[in-house]
Order: C-alpha cells, then sequence, then structure tokens
C-alpha cells in the first residue's frame, strides 16, 4: 500500500452530504472554531452559509495550484468521519483510492491488516 498521495478523490467524493459530524464536534466547532460552524445547518456539514444548502465540495478542501494534490484547510479540526477515512480496502476500491497497489486487490485481508495498522493513529482497527 502507498502513502497519500492527496489526490483528494476521498474529500470530493464524500463533501456533498456523505459526512457528518458529532453533536460534539459541532459544539467544539461553535465555540472555538465559528468559520468551521458557520458551515454547518440543522447538524448537517459543509452547508452553504446563506442559503443553508448543501455544498457540492467541502469548503475546506483546496487544490494546490498547478498540481492534481488537494489539502484540507481544517485538518487537525475536521471530523471524525474524514479522520477515520479509510476504513476499509472494499471502500478504497469503490473510490478508486491511489493508495492501493495491485498487491492489495490480490491479497485484501492482508492488505486490510495493513490499512489498519497505517490508520491507527487515527481510528480503531476494522475487523
Amino acid at each position: 500500500m502507498k502513502n497519500c498521495n492527496q489526490c483528494g478523490k476521498c474529500c470530493i467524493r464524500y463533501s456533498d452530504g456523505g459526512l457528518s459530524a458529532t453533536r460534539d464536534e459541532i459544539n467544539f466547532w461553535n465555540e472555538f472554531r465559528p468559520e468551521i460552524a458557520r458551515y454547518v445547518h440543522d447538524e448537517k456539514i459543509w452547508m452553504d452559509p446563506v442559503t443553508g444548502d448543501q455544498l457540492s465540495v467541502c469548503p475546506w478542501l483546496t487544490q494546490l495550484p498547478d498540481q492534481k494534490k488537494y489539502i484540507c484547510g481544517i485538518y487537525d479540526d475536521r471530523p471524525d468521519d474524514c479522520r477515520h477515512y479509510p476504513v476499509t480496502i472494499k471502500e478504497m476500491i469503490l473510490d478508486e483510492c491511489e493508495m492501493l497497489e495491485p498487491k492489495d486487490l490480490a491479497r485484501p485481508k492482508y492488505a486490510q491488516k495493513r490499512l489498519n495498522i497505517i490508520m491507527a493513529d487515527s481510528r480503531p482497527a476494522y475487523e
């Protein structure tokens, strides 16, 4: 499995309503990061602060100039849905994650164990 190359596929795929935030995350943003809280409406995240409509792309996702790389503007305070991704090899396959290598596809159980090690600082292991 390769290191993340910041292709942004996961962020783009899930940022238009496929993510959620916990009440604790929203409370934290309200208190300490009001610029993030502006994009929460009725406990849904990445909503237009003016219209309340779902944004099509996360407002914190920025493509680096002249590159196919993306960065997260709230990386340290991103929701757990983002922090925990990716969870499963199957999910990565569906999302066309560029971390996967042919050997991961040939041995998905081993790849899942490897992914759990890589993600150990971000989420619990997936069995």
